[in-house]
């Protein structure tokens, strides 16, 4: 067989390209270096769903597509929902919205992952540019903030080698191993941590006067702020020592540093003043615009690209959606009975939809309770391009495998608007419109043409072209009652897709043994799962992966206050054994 290239379509960071030569290979050019996560060394493992089914009884395709349009029908447009997720991260995957965005539906808004710390950098920023895994690679020290590169976002690791390694996590992470400093604060202590730095580099005199100056010349404002922080009571609370801060600002003090920020950190209602205070501590050193410096976060992943698709729609929240609003509610790529918070209310809600329809490659609890399900394609068996929020490539994505089940999202959109006669274009007419937000580089890459290496080198895309620094934050968060929960990504699966962990993970100090079965309460509801000793985490720290089943019965469906994202961290927990 011929080897053939393309990309991983899953939400990532690393958004690789891949060698098909009859199985799934890391290309050796590029970011992915001859290397695959363990998602895709294991994807053609995973059973897909391969036949439609209605009421629990197996239909063919024709069937599938001519019920959905039965049912469209009968509910109308005023009272059909479209919840889409990001299982694929393919561009064309957004054709579907065309379709329910013209025929009048319900779309979806805010974010189940990076939405309050995007909001709080355009807050501060104006915009969100990410820093490329380009110009990480130049840097020399590297912090990393809540991010685990060994579990979500392997590709960054060899970029890592030979620099000073800063790690500021409640867990011990692998690379906490090799790092000249660990800070293991409490989860929720990142902002009181940003804003002591932020004031420790004023009282020392060791900010970038000239770039603030020029850039961010509010920053005696800043240090104001800072001053109603109490260094010894906060320094209690969040577990960090005065030690701790002074070898940070020792290690990257002239140097080039990169702040490799992950989402854990904004799971939060104040989500977006922590993002706002690290960034505020980057600015302080005057680290934007300058090679081999900046924060990486999640970057907007189609910066730079014009959607060719209607979007303008009726829109809900994605994070506490009322279902029971609809008769016919379509889901595609997400699995919101697993992944919504507050799974409690999600059942209920959904329990009066009289069409659930779910449009995915995998069985979970969402298509277990769907009245149609309707296969997808895998990424092998159709067209697209990708995009990313780490780098700024544009991966091609053509069909490599014939597949004798599922649809793809064209042919299930193109199949829905002639049956409403809605325009559409051809697939060829979207996958040239994408291709031509990009060029190639003479090494054979192909880039974003609009996306800058280096971004805000010009200052930043606010009004004034200043950093608008945070003015004020919220103190009210208990940092000492009860125990933090943790839902950080499971190096097994991606959210509810593959491999899904069943347990909870404990310290042995927190007074339970392994494999006991333990009870695991919130104010929002409770789950029971045996226990797995770990001591990598905190003492007063619950770790449940994403995606274990049940971990959304203790999380809250309260939006976090700036960015309409989940805050899936902001409940303390209780647990007893049974």
């Amino acid at each position: 067989m011929n080897k053939k290239t393309t990309a991983c379509p899953l939400d990532c960071y690393d958004a690789c390209e891949i060698v098909h030569d009859g199985k799934i290979l890391g290309a050796k050019n590029g970011h992915t270096k001859g290397f695959l996560c363990p998602h895709l060394n294991h994807y053609e493992k995973h059973e897909e769903i391969k036949e439609p089914r209605y009421k629990g009884k197996t239909i063919s395709m024709e069937q599938a597509l001519a019920r959905l349009v039965e049912t469209l029908r009968e509910s109308g447009a005023e009272k059909t929902l479209f919840y889409r997720g990001s299982g694929n991260f393919g561009l064309m995957q957004e054709v579907s919205d065309h379709f329910f965005a013209s025929f009048g539906a319900t779309l979806t808004n805010g974010s189940l992952c990076d939405g309050a710390g995007a909001a709080g950098i355009i807050q501060g920023r104006g915009s969100n540019k990410n820093m490329p895994l380009s110009e990480i690679e130049k840097s020399e020290v590297v912090i990393l903030w809540g991010r685990n590169p060994h579990v979500t976002n392997s590709h960054l690791l060899p970029l890592l080698k030979d620099k000073t390694l800063i790690v500021i996590d409640p867990r011990k992470i692998e690379s906490a191993r090799n790092a000249a400093l660990h800070i293991q604060l409490k989860p929720h202590g990142d902002l009181y941590l940003a804003l002591l730095l932020c004031r420790f580099l004023h009282i020392e005199n060791e900010y970038d006067e000239e770039y603030l100056q020029e850039y961010a010349s509010e920053y005696e404002e800043l240090y104001e702020l800072t001053q109603t922080v109490r260094i010894k009571a906060t320094l209690e609370d969040i577990d960090v020592t005065l030690g701790q801060i002074g070898m940070l600002l020792e290690l990257v003090k002239g140097k080039k540093t990169a702040i490799v920020c992950g989402v854990g950190i904004q799971k939060y209602s104040d989500g977006a003043d922590i993002m706002r205070a690290i960034d505020a501590f980057a600015v302080m050193l005057g680290l934007f615009g300058k090679e081999g410096c900046g924060v990486a976060y999640l970057g907007e992943s189609k910066e730079g690209i014009e959607s060719p698709f209607k979007r303008q729609a009726k829109r809900v929240s994605k994070v506490n959606t009322d279902f029971s609003a609809f008769s016919s509610v379509f889901i595609q790529g997400a699995n919101p009975l697993s992944q919504m918070p507050d799974t409690q209310r999600v059942i209920k809600s959904m329990e009066s939809v009289a069409n659930v329809i779910y449009f995915g490659l995998y069985e979970n609890e969402t298509s277990q309770r769907a009245d149609l399900v309707i296969p997808a394609k895998n990424f092998l068996a159709k067209e697209d391009i990708r995009t990313s929020y780490a780098h700024n490539a544009m991966l091609f994505m053509p069909q490599i495998l014939e597949s004798e089940y599922g649809i793809s999202e064209y042919e299930l959109s193109r199949y829905l608007c002639k049956a409403f006669e809605i325009e559409i274009q051809s697939e060829e007419y979207y996958l040239s419109h994408f291709k031509n937000f990009a060029v190639q580089r003479i090494d054979g890459s192909w880039q974003v043409e609009s996306r800058e290496e280096i971004p805000y080198q010009n200052g930043f895309d606010t009004d004034d072209g200043e950093f608008c620094f945070l003015e004020e934050y919220d103190n009210d968060f208990d940092m000492n009652k009860k125990m933090f929960l943790l839902t950080p990504k499971s190096p097994k699966s991606l959210n509810s897709q593959f491999y899904r962990e069943k347990y909870v993970y404990l310290h042995k100090e927190a007074g339970f043994l392994e494999n006991q079965e333990v009870q695991i309460s919130s104010e929002q509801g409770k789950i029971v799962l045996k226990v797995k000793i770990d001591a990598t985490i905190r003492k007063d720290c619950v770790l449940l992966y994403s995606g274990t089943p049940g971990v959304n019965m203790l999380t809250s469906s309260r939006h976090s206050l700036d960015g309409k994202n989940a805050i899936y961290q902001e409940n303390k927990v209780e647990v007893k054994a049974i």
